[in-house]
């Protein structure tokens, strides 16, 4: 009898033990971060491929591994340094990538994923079902956000193995004055849009 119980009660603190471990956050993950005083701050960011995430004021974090609560502590010790008064952030976990059902998943191959993020209205990953480039993956993301650099603008795209950045400046792009920057995108292509300088 007392066999038994021990074995329900190991079973029992067990299933507590997972539910209570942290989620780890990763690639193509979707935050929802809100700093109460300053609303124009307030913006949904997406985990790289990277695992680094972009946020005004504070720049680049390592997000990946990290916990919801370890993001909205940074984000919140960056601002800090920002405001002379105590800063409110909230950050929440409002979507998670699904992983592929198996590494040969035919439909993953036809139709790949682009990531847009940084100063954009609607950052996030992105399922390309034909030909994308810059401009219309910028579209997708819901255009440039207020403090968008929009000459600033960088593809990152992994060539065996190795990271390759490719330059884009929108403001030339829709002048007319360089159109031939705006590439075709390829799957797994990171469109990172910085967030614009005191003088820009």
């Amino acid at each position: 009898m007392w066999r038994v119980v021990s074995v329900l009660l190991a079973l029992v603190w067990a299933v507590g033990f997972a539910q209570a471990a942290p989620y780890r956050l990763k690639p193509g993950d979707v935050l929802e971060v809100n700093v109460w005083q300053e609303p124009k701050l307030n913006k949904q960011i997406v985990v790289a491929p990277d695992g680094r995430i972009a946020f005004p004021l504070v720049g680049h974090l390592n997000a990946g591994g990290m916990t919801v609560e370890g993001v909205e502590a940074a984000i919140k010790a960056g601002l800090a340094k920002q405001y002379t008064t105590d800063i409110d952030v909230n950050v929440a976990l409002i979507g998670v990538k699904e992983k592929p059902k198996s590494a040969d998943d035919a439909k993953a191959k036809e139709y790949p994923f682009i990531y847009v993020t940084g100063e954009v209205n609607k950052p996030g990953m992105f399922e390309i079902r034909r030909a994308t480039d810059i401009v219309q993956a910028i579209s997708m993301s819901g255009g440039l956000a207020p403090f968008a650099a929009g000459r600033r603008i960088k593809v990152k795209r992994d060539v065996d193995g190795r990271a390759q950045f490719h330059d884009f400046d929108y403001d030339a792009f829709v002048s007319g004055k360089d159109v031939s920057s705006n590439i075709r995108l390829h799957g797994g292509d990171v469109i990172i849009v910085p967030e614009r300088g005191l003088f820009e």
